[in-house]
């Protein structure tokens, strides 16, 4: 996949058999990825980072919790990182646990190369769109931020498709000043339009 290797992503090895990670471990090397290795859920759970991006292949059964269990565990400690389940005892009802858990894949040893890699670049290229997804939330948090009250109140109601005059009736202000604030939001905000005004204004609405 374009740009997975240099992304800064890892992909974290979680099985207890040895000669299974030191394997997947350097074929994900030779691969041109950035790959870290756990002997169990436990040992990933007590290293874990919440700045980690990347994807994580589990195996299925494990000492302590299962691959599934720490997917579930992460879920509730709020990660999105991506799941590719592998086992040598794989079933039915385990790999619909699997994918009800959103894995990305469920994969039964031996398994090909191939398949791995396209699991994993799969997993991988999901968590590249979330991590560019926060990175523009955040932009457009601090885009906001340099707002004044005024110019978030005339932000906000031309968002709702007011025009001057109205936004002016609205505030008790001319609908010159309504126009010079008016700028001022579109140049701090980088808005080209009246569009990229009120995708800003329902970024504005739905943060907390």
């Amino acid at each position: 996949m374009s740009g997975a290797t240099d992304s800064g992503c890892t992909v974290f090895i979680v099985d207890d058999d040895e000669p299974m990670r030191d394997s997947l471990a350097l074929m994900l090397g030779l691969l041109g990825y950035r790959a870290a290795s756990f002997a169990s859920a436990e040992a990933f759970l007590e290293a874990y980072q919440e700045k980690w991006t990347g994807c994580v292949v589990a195996d299925l059964k494990l000492p302590g919790k299962s691959g599934i269990e720490l997917q579930a565990e992460m879920r509730e400690r709020g990660s999105h990182l991506p799941f590719v389940i592998i086992t040598a005892h794989g079933g039915v009802s385990s790999a619909r646990a699997a994918f009800q858990a959103d894995a990305v894949d469920f994969l039964e040893k031996p398994f090909e190369e191939a398949d791995l890699r396209a699991a994993i670049e799969k997993g991988l290229e999901k968590e590249l769109g979330r991590v560019q997804r926060e990175a523009a939330d955040c932009e457009d948090a601090l885009k906001l931020a340099k707002l004044t009250h005024r110019e978030r109140e005339v932000l906000e109601l031309a968002g709702k498709g007011l025009h001057a005059k109205e936004i002016a009736r609205e505030l008790g202000i001319s609908p010159r000043t309504v126009e010079v604030h008016k700028a001022s939001v579109m140049g701090k905000l980088g808005a080209r339009n009246v569009a990229e005004l009120v995708r800003f204004a329902l970024v504005k609405e739905n943060r907390p």
